[in-house]
């Protein structure tokens, strides 16, 4: 099978405008019902970092003018805040009817701090909107929740819990938003333990407090200070605010709650992000997450009580306000809007950089609000870093479920090769160990590039599967990479599904160069461990020896079986240009780089077995 390289696309298909998209694609919008209005007063909201006017209440009109206005798309709308039980049961109520009678509205869910939250509310939303979705935030365990606090500085963890309780009681499932904090940094473990004892959770989200950039307390309307924005001060230093996360604390978390969450079953009943959306995301699905999306900040709008209408709420306002509500007559005047928002210019520019990343993939171009906060720091390098970091921790643990939260190989990365299938893997599997199976004959065409296949043509097409039984496996291995498959074939005795020896295609106009790689098809868990960990020692061994035109690049990726659909996990050597040279140097130095290569994986050959890396990594 081939291996492919990734080529880059265009801007729209990480970050969708929504004059881009058709009446299928749905637009979220957040209903902020009473503003930034609270009944409790989070040390790290950002909601009130905003110190916009609240009091007022979201009407039903509103509502209805909101559904008039996207009547040819659907829908999906979150009652939040503040906190949206503050604008009472009556206005809430007449808010769900106004939502039900929008035959456009697909989705309707509730973010709520849970204080509130009794038989009563229950009887009213099971009245107005039986299907509502309720999330409650709660940031782990009565340690982890510390942060969230009333007016008078008293924790709200015991309410929550009571209202996780009654929930349960009542039968009816919520989400956890929990925000990583300090607090929870390597306690993952004991905090998904908790979260998972409620039997009314089904979704965990982990979500960061990247807000290092936070220099001062939240204003107080009045002359004297609440007790809790006293202990808010109190929490803002010099290097910022003692709740906030790095990058790579954060990352280093969600690893290790996705490792308990797989180890310990927690997945058959509780959906982790933003784990699940960075596997949908492996497999080539879609996510409902905008992080993971190309539905980005233009398909989602926030509308205040006052009529405000903006982007996503995590972008800073006022900036993010894109028209005023009662101005706006048809989808055309929003998507107007937002061409016209410099705020939504920028963030989008920054998303520019992605289209030629190896990740996009799999990472869909990040959150722009947080990119922006990132760049204004000088420092996107970190959330790039991190987003990376995830998904090729997400894909070990994949591959490899048995590894200790983040120890995964760091010189093993997250490499897709698309399109990569063959016609039935177990079949090829088995006839590798089997001298005796039956080899019909190979369709072998070599190229004038040297390329071959089943068409003799230069290019990615089929090729037969072949095993070192096969009486035409040394006819067919392109030359130049044969002493690299004989030497994982016959000293490591691993299995080789694909090979390519590079293709420099210099006399074909706007042909892209292939360059060498070997794809590696392990039996089982155990020999994938141990070969994960012998290549990343002969990446260590190698890299000083390897000419300065090429770089040894290992990576994780899964060969799909056309006749069963089941995946496999694959491991796979490139040999590719070193940042900052040309193809024509990578080819003039490739066949001193495959020398070094071949040497190397000899001398690796004899190691006795071992699942420890030359990185650091305890596989």
């Amino acid at each position: 099978m081939p291996v492919t390289r990734t080529t880059p696309v265009d801007l729209d298909s990480l970050y969708a405008p929504l004059s881009s998209t058709g009446p299928d694609t749905a637009v979220s919008v957040i209903l902020k019902l009473r503003g930034e209005t609270c009944d409790i007063d989070c040390l790290y909201c950002f909601e009130k970092r905003k110190e916009s006017p609240g009091g007022a209440r979201i009407s039903a009109a509103q509502v209805h003018r909101l559904g008039s206005i996207f009547s040819g798309r659907p829908l999906s709308v979150e009652l939040h805040g503040g906190e949206p039980l503050s604008a009472g049961r009556e206005r809430v109520a007449e808010v769900l009817d106004a939502l039900a009678a929008q035959p456009n509205v697909i989705r309707v869910s509730l973010q709520t701090n849970g204080l509130q939250i009794d038989d009563a509310w229950l009887d009213l939303f099971e009245r107005h909107c039986p299907e509502l979705e309720i999330g409650i935030s709660l940031d782990g365990d009565a340690v982890g929740n510390s942060w969230r606090v009333g007016y008078d500085g008293r924790p709200t963890y015991p309410r929550v819990i009571e209202a996780l309780e009654l929930l349960g009681r009542r039968e009816r499932r919520a989400g956890v938003i929990c925000a990583v904090t300090p607090y929870v940094l390597g306690r993952a473990s004991e905090v998904m333990e908790h979260l998972a004892s409620f039997p009314a959770v089904t979704t965990v989200s982990l979500v960061p407090c990247f807000d290092a950039a936070v220099t001062r307390s939240t204003t107080v309307v009045g002359s004297r200070a609440p007790t809790s924005r006293a202990l808010q001060r109190r929490a803002i230093g010099p290097t910022g605010p003692a709740w906030a996360v790095t990058p790579r604390q954060y990352t280093d978390f969600v690893l290790e709650a996705a490792h308990h969450w797989v180890t310990d079953g927690v997945f058959r009943r509780i959906k982790l992000e933003p784990v699940v959306s960075v596997i949908r995301r492996l497999k080539g699905l879609r996510t409902r997450s905008c992080h993971f999306s190309d539905l980005k900040c233009d398909h989602i709008l926030t509308l205040y009580p006052d009529d405000r209408l903006g982007s996503c709420d995590e972008l800073p306002w006022p900036q993010a306000r894109l028209v005023t509500l009662g101005d706006v007559h048809a989808e055309a005047d929003v998507a107007r809007a937002q061409g016209g928002s410099l705020l939504l210019q920028q963030a989008r520019s920054l998303v520019t950089k992605c289209t030629t990343c190896d990740y996009r993939d799999s990472c869909g171009a990040g959150c722009p609000a947080v990119r922006l906060r990132f760049a204004a720091a000088g420092d996107e390098d970190a959330y790039c870093d991190h987003r990376m970091r995830l998904i090729d921790g997400v894909a070990a643990l994949l591959a490899q479920p048995a590894l200790p939260p983040n120890t995964f190989c760091s010189r093993l990365r997250w490499r897709p090769v698309r399109p990569n299938d063959m016609h039935h893997v177990a079949a090829f599997l088995a006839r590798w160990d089997d001298p005796a199976a039956p080899r019909p004959p190979a369709h072998l065409q070599v190229s004038a590039h040297g390329n071959i296949n089943t068409v003799g043509l230069p290019g990615v097409h089929e090729a037969d599967d072949l095993d070192p039984h096969h009486p035409q496996w040394h006819e067919g291995i392109e030359p130049g990479i044969r002493p690299v498959v004989a030497a994982l074939t016959s000293h490591w005795n691993t299995i080789t599904y694909d090979s390519c020896q590079g293709h420099a295609y210099a006399d074909l106009p706007g042909a892209e160069p292939r360059f060498l790689s070997v794809g590696i098809l392990p039996r089982d868990r155990v020999e994938y461990a141990r070969t994960a960990a012998r290549l990343c020692r002969v990446a260590s061994r190698a890299e000083f020896s390897l000419p300065r035109a090429c770089s040894l690049v290992l990576g994780r990726s899964e060969l799909t079986c056309r006749t069963t659909g089941r995946v496999y996990p694959t491991l796979d050597l490139h040999l590719v240009p070193t940042a900052g040279t040309t193809p024509a140097e990578y080819f003039k130095d490739l066949a001193q780089a495959m020398h070094v290569l071949t040497e190397t994986l000899a001398e690796t050959a004899s190691a006795p077995p071992s699942t420890h890396c030359a990185c650091g990594g305890d596989l």
